[in-house]
């Protein structure tokens, strides 16, 4: 069956864009378009959609505070919030509400495509260079936890070999470096179907659902360096 979309976006041109792109995917269906935060309860209920694209900045009721109000009344709603802003404290908060997917306006088609794919199948999806963001935040913390003045050390890395192969070792560091899968196709010229399939075996071996999941567990057990 096909992922049934519902996007809200008050900027009319972004949106038809944002159609455009997911209308190439023959299993996604968009069912309906909104231009602002109070439409998305009512199309959710009408349509009753797999995924919800929402816009973060929008008039009268903003990306997440609509965000918080669907999944209050409906909590098994799949929201991906678009937004120009890659602060970590725009990101918590979003993913705080209920968000399940946070993607920069900045993104490009393919990263879309696969957020709408990872959301509706029950994960998370975060744009790489929010990855990135929230993985020099966890240095920062861990630079004051550890005294403050200086500049944080981290330990010994240990590839994790009992797990992963040396390919996908490579590939976890540049997911923890914040990669896309063609910056990673690119670094490593491979294809990014190739890069697809080990990010695959990546999150099945580590046994979590999604690529943020695997940076953090990554980050926790000295597998990967914070650079």
């Amino acid at each position: 069956m096909n992922t049934k979309i519902v996007i809200i976006d008050d900027h009319q041109l972004f949106r038809e864009g944002v159609k455009r792109i997911l209308d190439f995917e023959r299993s996604f269906d968009v069912v309906a378009e909104g231009d602002d935060g109070t439409e998305a309860i009512s199309l959710v209920e009408e349509y009753n959609p797999d995924v919800i694209i929402m816009d973060i900045n929008m008039p009268n009721v903003n990306g997440v505070e609509a965000t918080r109000q669907l999944i209050e009344k409906h909590p098994e709603s799949k929201v991906i919030i678009l937004s120009i802003h890659d602060d970590e404290n725009y990101v918590t908060h979003a993913l705080k509400t209920g968000a399940s997917g946070y993607l920069l306006k900045e993104m490009d088609a393919d990263a879309l495509v696969e957020a709408v794919k990872v959301v509706a199948e029950g994960g998370s999806y975060l744009h790489p260079k929010v990855t990135h963001n929230l993985v020099n935040e966890y240095r920062r913390l861990a630079t004051v936890s550890a005294g403050g003045g200086g500049s944080y050390s981290q330990p010994e890395i240990r590839r994790p070999l009992h797990l992963l192969t040396r390919r996908e070792c490579e590939v976890l560091q540049l997911l923890a470096d914040g990669k896309s899968n063609r910056g990673i196709g690119e670094a490593l010229y491979i294809s990014e179907k190739t890069v697809k399939n080990h990010v695959s075996n990546i999150l099945q071996k580590m046994n979590v659902n999604d690529r943020t999941q695997a940076v953090v567990v990554a980050i926790k057990n000295g597998w990967v360096e914070v650079r």
